[in-house]
């Protein structure tokens, strides 16, 4: 890991943004919905030292060698970590590529070398990242303290919220909060328990068509059937703490056991086992079955 992630929350924080032209327009863009309090410098005020007090974040941008060499001394005088656009060797940090969702955040970044391929692969993780995950963020933040209270026990915690971000609240989240916040106050309230199931994933030939449901599946999965075709799909999508089985190990049994005691398996395998799918519904089991995305 050539660079640190880390995050600047940004409420209350002063950010300082000097220069003209489209690199210092695109910051102010980037930062015009936050609860930053954003201040502009353009023309000499970028080269006055006192006009950067109290900055927490400054970003210097100027197409202009003259500006930038005037721009960058002034600015580092307050201390604040500072990003000269475009000049990775003149910065204290690197502005990565952004996914917003509000509360959710995802960030990529290539230490400033490699910028469009992180924008490349931006728009990969964005349409894997649902749109009502800055929501669903925000409210389980305000029922903090009700969940702890709900499931003091932390397993059953985390199985709870897994499965709640699986299901009906999460999917009102992005259009309807209030009603998102309706069926959690009453998931919580209603002495829930944990409901398994199994999800069965026809492994793609190309590991790059899996669908975004199948992504979404093994990113919740507490276990992982590895079958034929499925290395390269478990090493990218399933998660590092799942519970891997082989395919002789998913019997029936103790797929159902599993399931009964509330946890999540994903089936990856190369074609679906229709006939274990049926055997396991037909002893009460919620199956999923699902196919990968169609090719372009």
């Amino acid at each position: 890991m050539e660079s640190f992630p880390a995050f600047f929350p940004l409420k209350g924080l002063r950010v300082v943004i000097a220069g003209d032209g489209e690199g210092a327009e695109a910051k102010a863009r980037l930062l015009s919905g936050s609860p930053a309090e954003v201040k502009r410098l353009r023309g000499e005020d970028a080269f006055d030292p006192a006009a950067y007090a109290g900055a927490g974040l400054v970003f210097v941008a100027s197409y202009d060698a003259d500006v930038i060499a005037a721009a960058v001394p002034a600015a580092r005088s307050t201390g604040a970590p500072l990003n000269v656009v475009d000049h990775p060797e003149l910065s204290d940090f690197h502005t990565p590529a952004i996914v917003d969702r509000g509360p959710v955040v995802a960030a990529i970044g290539t230490s400033g070398g490699a910028p469009l391929m992180a924008a490349l692969l931006r728009a990969e993780i964005e349409a894997r990242i649902p749109a009502g995950a800055g929501p669903i963020a925000a409210l389980l933040g305000e029922r903090r303290e009700a969940l702890r209270q709900a499931f003091p026990d932390l397993p059953l915690r985390r199985a709870f919220l897994r499965a709640l971000l699986a299901g009906p609240v999460a999917e009102a989240a992005a259009n309807d909060p209030a009603l998102a916040a309706r069926r959690l106050d009453a998931a919580i309230a209603g002495g829930w328990s944990v409901v398994g199931k199994i999800t069965f994933i026809d492994a793609p030939a190309e590991p790059d068509l899996i669908s975004v449901r199948a992504v979404r599946a093994l990113n919740f999965a507490d276990i992982v059937v590895a079958g034929q075709g499925s290395a390269a799909i478990l090493a990218a999508h399933a998660r590092r703490d799942a519970e891997q089985w082989t395919s002789d190990a998913a019997t029936v049994d103790a797929l159902a056991l599993q399931a009964t005691a509330g946890r999540l398996v994903a089936i990856v395998h190369r074609g679906i086992d229709n006939l274990l799918a049926e055997r396991l519904a037909g002893a009460g089991v919620a199956v999923e079955r699902l196919a990968p995305a169609p090719s372009a």
